[in-house]
């Protein structure tokens, strides 16, 4: 490829990223008492949030949905070609249409709008044209005006496709700070992969599957050594009698012992032991006990709850639930 070439597609490149970004930022003027009517309006309503399109849009108002959905706003997304052969039957009494549209003015949309009127249902446009036959017969609008696609030929849907996602995210966002919606709620509706973890894993689902080494704080150096490479987590709590946690040993505290003494067939667990380890609750979230191990340049926590030691939980678990 000549330099020539090369320098033309990065050119291209970088026009359509600068030609989208602006009309992202110029939505902000359009965020106005007429945008408050829209999310006053959704929030308000005992129904759910219908989000129709057609062609590009169409795919647009689906990430809008799922959107809505995952954080905490009812959505359902209904194609508006499909509308007028039976799908209009998803719409209930209470819901809200949300239709998306560039033009406002395609055949499409002309024949849909009389149909949602005569529902009784309230419409929102989400239109680039507020002048149009969908703003016109519209309860609400949303500005989603853009001044030329990024496509060369002003053809291809690309800067009206983004402008619309982002006025989406906004309205969606706008919705989740008004309900309240919180990183509790939000795990609710993202049980899994790796964000779902961190907002639901707790301590005491993971530390119950490791072994549970413990020496009393009299122990020898033998059984100290027996107990943490029997139950393989590089480390044991020390108990006092009432199996309350004294301290903790690590095979660092082992390699310490044996290069400042030279005898330790007299030491017992809590000569050696680290009296002040750093410790979880069994109701802490697992991020959490991620986060300390990584401040504190650690491998494990004791888990303990009233004053007892109730296991270890190890920074392999962590990595094996897909936290890190």
């Amino acid at each position: 490829m000549n330099t020539k070439l090369e320098k033309k597609i990065q050119s291209v490149a970088k026009k359509v990223l600068q030609d989208e970004a602006e009309a992202i930022l110029s939505l902000k003027s359009y965020i106005d008492e007429h945008f408050e009517s829209c999310v006053n309006a959704i929030l308000n309503s005992k129904g759910r949030l219908i989000i129709t399109g057609i062609g590009k849009s169409a795919i647009i108002g689906q990430k809008i949905v799922a959107t809505m959905n995952s954080t905490g706003t009812p959505a359902i997304f209904m194609h508006a070609a499909d509308a007028i052969h039976g799908d209009l039957g998803m719409i209930q009494d209470d819901d809200i249409v949300l239709c998306i549209s560039k033009s406002g003015d395609t055949p499409e949309i002309k024949v849909l709008v009389p149909l949602l009127k005569r529902f009784g249902n309230q419409l929102i446009a989400m239109v680039s044209n507020v002048s149009s036959y969908l703003a016109k017969n519209s309860d609400y609008i949303l500005n989603a005006h853009v001044e030329r696609e990024a496509c060369p030929l002003n053809l291809a849907p690309t800067t009206s496709t983004t402008a619309a996602l982002a006025l989406g995210d906004a309205l969606a966002m706008c919705l989740l700070e008004v309900r309240d919606f919180s990183s509790r709620d939000f795990a609710k509706y993202h049980p899994g992969g790796s964000l779902g973890k961190k907002l639901y894993l707790k301590v005491r689902d993971i530390f119950p599957h490791n072994a549970v080494p413990k020496v009393l704080e009299n122990a020898d150096i033998q059984t100290v050594i027996l107990e943490m490479t029997s139950k393989r987590l590089g480390a044991t709590s020390v108990v006092n009698e009432k199996n309350e946690l004294m301290g903790i040993i690590t095979d660092g505290d082992l390699r310490r012992m044996l290069n400042n003494q030279k005898d330790f067939s007299t030491l017992q667990a809590k000569d050696i032991m680290n009296a002040t380890p750093k410790v979880i609750s069994p109701e802490e979230y697992a991020a959490n006990a991620l986060a300390i191990m990584q401040r504190q340049s650690i491998t494990q926590l004791v888990v303990m709850e009233d004053k007892v030691a109730l296991g270890f939980v190890h920074l392999h678990d962590l990595l094996k639930e897909g936290l890190a």
